[in-house]
C-alpha cells in the first residue's frame, strides 16, 4: 500500500465492488454511458402474446434462440397456460454485454468488459413499456430472467430499477467476481427471486466457478434475510443440462405466485 496525504493506493478489495460501479459509471471513467445516442441496439424477438398482461424479458444468445421454442412450450405448461409476452433481447457480446463490471477471464481468453449498462438502458428505453402504455394495455407484472449470465444480469438489473417485479435466475453467474459482496452492500427491488443451480455446477476444477455453490446459498440467505420471497432450487446435472426447462421454470414460478 502507498499512502500520502492526499492519496491512498492500495489493492481492490471486495468490499470496493459497490463503489467501484458507482465510480466507473462516470461517462469519463467507465465504460457506461448514458447518452442515448451512446445507448447500443439489440435484435429484439417476441414469443407469446404480445397483448397478454404479463410482460417476459430475457437476454439471450444464438444457443438460446436454439431452444426458445421450447423454453416457451414449457412456460404455457408450467404456468398453467396463462398468457404472456416474452421479448428475447438477443445480445452481442455475452461476457461483455452482461457484465456488471470488468473482471479478468475466468475461462478461456476472454475477460468481462462491463457493458451491462449499456444494456439495461437498451432494455429501458426500448423494451420496458411507458407508464402510459402499461396503463392502456393494462401490463400487471414485468419480469426479467435468464440462463447463466443472462441471469446474473437480471439479478444486477433488479438492483438498479423498481420496474421489475421478479427476477427469473435460473443457474446464475454468482460465481462472478465481487457480486455477492455487491449484493450484501445494496438493495434489490424487485418483490420476488427465484434462483436455481445444477447440483453438478460446484464441482469443476475452475477456481472461481467452483465457488457458485456457495455464492447462491449465499444470495438466497441475504435476500431471504431482506425480507424478499426468494425461492432457490436445486436441478440435477450441470450447467449444460436443460437451459430451456430450467428457465421456463423460473419464469413460471414467478407468474404462478
Amino acid at each position: 500500500m502507498l499512502e500520502t496525504e492526499r492519496l491512498v493506493l492500495r489493492r481492490r478489495e471486495n468490499s470496493d465492488a459497490g463503489n467501484l460501479y458507482e465510480y466507473t459509471k462516470d461517462p469519463d471513467v467507465g465504460p457506461w454511458k448514458t447518452d442515448s445516442a451512446q445507448v447500443p441496439a439489440f435484435q429484439v424477438l417476441t414469443f407469446g402474446n404480445p397483448e397478454a398482461d404479463t410482460l417476459l424479458i430475457q437476454m439471450v444468445d444464438d444457443h438460446d434462440l436454439e431452444v426458445i421454442e421450447s423454453e416457451v412450450s414449457y412456460i404455457g405448461k408450467l404456468s398453467g397456460g396463462q398468457c404472456f409476452d416474452l421479448k428475447a433481447v438477443r445480445v452481442k457480446n455475452w461476457n461483455n454485454d452482461l457484465s456488471p463490471w470488468p473482471a479478468p477471464a475466468v475461462f478461456g481468453d476472454e475477460g468481462f468488459g462491463g457493458g451491462a449498462q449499456g444494456v439495461l438502458d437498451f432494455v429501458m428505453g426500448k423494451i420496458v413499456p411507458t407508464p402510459e402504455v402499461i396503463k392502456s394495455r393494462g401490463i400487471k407484472r414485468i419480469f426479467i430472467g435468464g440462463y447463466s449470465l443472462a441471469a446474473l444480469f437480471a439479478l444486477w438489473a433488479g438492483y438498479q430499477t423498481d420496474i421489475f417485479d421478479g427476477i427469473a435466475a435460473a443457474s446464475p453467474s454468482v460465481w462472478f467476481p465481487d457480486f455477492t459482496e455487491y449484493m450484501r452492500e445494496n438493495e434489490i427491488h424487485a418483490d420476488a427471486v427465484y434462483l436455481s443451480l445444477g447440483d453438478r455446477e460446484e464441482r469443476t476444477r475452475n477456481p472461481v466457478m467452483s465457488q457458485v455453490g456457495k455464492a447462491i446459498r449465499e444470495a438466497h440467505n441475504l435476500l431471504t434475510a431482506s425480507r424478499i420471497e426468494c425461492e432457490l432450487e436445486w436441478n440435477k446435472g450441470n450447467h449444460f443440462k436443460e437451459p430451456d426447462l430450467r428457465t421456463a421454470k423460473a419464469f413460471a414460478w414467478l407468474m404462478n405466485r
